[in-house]
């Protein structure tokens, strides 16, 4: 961290390592909002195209607090990452692709969403809306379809056991964070 992003990314990568470790025996939603407001907080929301010069680029967790920046796909993916390091099962969690209103247009954007049960409304992580709401407060999403490291799924329905092999930049991005040493 120290030699790709200097003081600056390897200061938040030591805060992030004691947020992780201060969070030991807490409950699942104080988890949560440990998690939401860590990155909300540290991270600038930037698009790919200025940060990464792509269209579209999914960053690691490391990469996101390195560069202390990143689109919704990056705080999306370090919450979750974060909150799988704390112990929340896979089962609990969902990247959710989503409609965003935005004033008079949809845009697309990604949120977490965690889940008690398998049969529960998500609570939605969000780096639009800080507040962490269930999924019927927040009227300005329309989910498309949502996705985790066990599966995909459309319309509530789980469609295949391994996401990898239709979300390529799912399965690029894991695999960066293996070659980082994250996973």
């Amino acid at each position: 961290m120290q030699a790709n992003y200097g003081d600056d990314g390897h200061a938040l990568l030591g805060a992030w390592f004691q947020l992780i470790a201060a969070q030991d025996g807490q409950t699942d939603q104080a988890k949560l909002g440990a998690i939401n407001t860590f990155f909300n907080q540290n991270i600038q929301f930037t698009d790919d195209a200025l940060l990464w010069r792509e269209k579209d680029y999914w960053a690691t967790p490391i990469q996101t607090m390195g560069m202390r920046g990143g689109d919704c796909e990056d705080f999306s993916i370090a919450k979750y990452m974060s909150l799988l390091k704390l112990g929340i099962a896979p089962d609990n969690l969902r990247l959710i692709y989503v409609k965003a209103k935005l004033g008079n247009r949809a845009q697309a954007h990604m949120v977490l969403g965690y889940f008690s049960s398998s049969s529960a409304e998500p609570l939605i992580l969000d780096n639009l809306n800080p507040n962490i709401l269930p999924a019927h407060e927040r009227p300005d999403l329309t989910p498309v379809f949502s996705f985790n490291s066990q599966g995909l799924w459309l319309g509530g329905n789980k469609t295949q056991n391994d996401p990898t092999t239709r979300l390529s930049r799912w399965r690029d991005v894991l695999q960066r964070m293996r070659d980082e040493g994250f996973l």
